[in-house]
């Protein structure tokens, strides 16, 4: 079996994936490039879902680096307690917030490099900011991309940034744009991580290198072989001879 797609084979994988799903975004709610870099932010080991019921809350009081700043760390923590490793996001968003408001205006710099200068802010935050708010063809590779890059043969690499330079090597231009997206909603609901992924509806299957392909239903529990499934013998217990008294012995052996 080849170890990675085809240039033919990618386009169209890519080419299926689009007409899935047309015009793909991300599923943190925000209003502008600020409050989408904190939900990103706050998003790392955490779900999507999770960071916007606290955004849901937040965003209405700071939406703004003013008004974040002007929360505080304390209150900010608060409202985002529920989401995982909160308390260091926290720091890291009210320090963010006053980097931003320092040397950049208020302004979320478009750049890559002056994102990941920011607190709390690494290359994956950078990308997806620098893709969803500004409409940079980036890739942000986490879990459900590398996952899905690596088991289908699309791009295979041994790191996020190996994985993340061979899909911008290899994805057709057409598609760069949206591709950070399609490959995030295929790992999330379709190609998962847990258990087994769902390939009998996948719209890729016939193209996707990963094998063998799971049936509708999973496939069967294996049955369990050798000893477990012979009952063992059970060894017979020899009867042991009844000890034999040594007195009345030797009061048999002596003569009266």
């Amino acid at each position: 079996m080849p170890r990675n797609m085809t240039r033919a084979n990618i386009a169209a994988f890519y080419e299926i994936l689009s007409q899935v799903k047309p015009a793909p975004d991300t599923e943190l709610t925000y209003h502008d490039p600020y409050t989408l870099l904190i939900a990103v932010t706050l998003s790392a080991q955490a779900t999507d879902v999770g960071v916007n019921k606290a955004t849901a809350k937040l965003f209405p009081v700071a939406d703004t680096p003013w008004k974040m700043v002007a929360l505080g760390e304390e209150k900010l923590g608060e409202h985002i307690r529920t989401i995982g490793l909160w308390r260091n996001k926290a720091k890291n968003v009210i320090k963010l917030s006053q980097m931003l408001i320092d040397e950049h205006g208020g302004v979320v710099p478009q750049d890559r490099d002056e994102l990941q200068k920011l607190p709390g802010v690494g290359r994956k935050t950078a990308n997806v900011v620098c893709n969803v708010a500004f409409g940079q063809p980036t890739i942000a590779v986490d879990t459900h991309i590398f996952r899905v890059s690596n088991r289908t043969g699309l791009a295979r690499g041994k790191d996020v940034l190996a994985v993340e330079q061979r899909l911008e090597k290899v994805t057709p231009s057409e598609y760069l744009l949206h591709a950070h997206h399609w490959l995030i909603l295929h790992g999330r609901y379709i190609c998962k991580a847990m258990g087994d992924p769902e390939c009998w509806r996948c719209p890729v299957r016939d193209l996707c290198l990963y094998a063998p392909k799971t049936p509708e239903g999973g496939f069967p529990k294996a049955k369990k072989t050798g000893a477990a499934q012979t009952p063992k013998k059970k060894k017979s217990m020899r009867k042991k001879p009844p000890l034999k008294s040594v007195g009345k012995t030797k009061a048999k052996e002596s003569p009266a």
